[in-house]
């Protein structure tokens, strides 16, 4: 059975999420300190964790920090609205996605299912020659792309962009992730490239307005819709 870790302080909160994560059939373990959950993550390793980032002991962010040090569980972080300066730190130290209060639950589980299939299908070196996204085929070796059985044409810098977002499907990644692995460790802040470059991909794979597979996460960064993780 999968076990989700739900780490917060409010008592309602951890009820209802509980509920909902119980009545699909996972195992649910509970912690509502930050140093909880970290001992909980070493003695019974969870498939996930839901975190909330604020806690009475331990901020949350440090929480990602510490458990990144020695595991690569995913992280789904809770954070309050509109905090998106939280929301890319926590992403820079390690969380795997977030959730914004207050959330749907359908959503919260949405996210749970991509964390969960994002670890279970992490490839190994051998298998990153070609990455599988719903439609999309990205073949590294020939820099080839292709939406649907047509051909897409891309840049070096666009194929770049593509292929790492493609190896994180459903992954939220912050501007200055892409930025420094596209660009270079020099590079950090000018996200202003990366709206011209999303907006290349999206015509280029001729991507639906109604239904986008190239997310912006609003001053946080770009997402790779897996569809068959988001679909459960």
């Amino acid at each position: 059975m999968t076990r989700v870790l739900v780490v917060d302080d409010e008592p309602a909160l951890l009820r209802a999420v509980g509920a909902a994560l119980k009545a699909r059939d996972y195992e649910v373990a509970t912690a509502v300190t930050g140093q909880a959950a970290i001992d909980a993550i070493a003695l019974t390793p969870p498939d996930v964790v839901v975190l909330d980032l604020g806690l009475p002991d331990i901020d949350g962010i440090d929480v990602c920090r510490r458990v990144r040090e020695w595991s690569d569980v995913p992280i789904v972080v809770l954070s309050a609205e509109g905090s998106e300066a939280r929301k890319v730190q926590a992403l820079d130290e390690g969380a795997d996605d977030y959730v914004t209060k207050p959330f749907s639950t359908a959503e919260l589980l949405a996210r749970v299912r991509v964390a969960l299939r994002h670890r279970k299908d992490t490839p190994s070196p051998d298998d990153e020659a070609v990455l599988r996204v719903g439609d999309l085929v990205v073949d590294q070796a020939r820099h080839l792309v292709e939406v649907g059985g047509r051909k897409v044409e891309l840049t070096p810098k666009e194929f770049a962009f593509l292929v790492l977002l493609a190896r994180w499907p459903g992954r939220v990644l912050t501007h200055r992730t892409i930025l420094q692995e596209v660009w270079g460790p020099e590079y950090g802040s000018e996200s202003q490239y990366l709206r011209v470059y999303a907006s290349q991909l999206r015509k280029k794979l001729d991507d639906d307005p109604a239904s986008p597979r190239l997310i912006t996460e609003p001053g946080v960064g770009y997402r790779l819709v897996d569809p068959a993780a988001e679909a459960g």
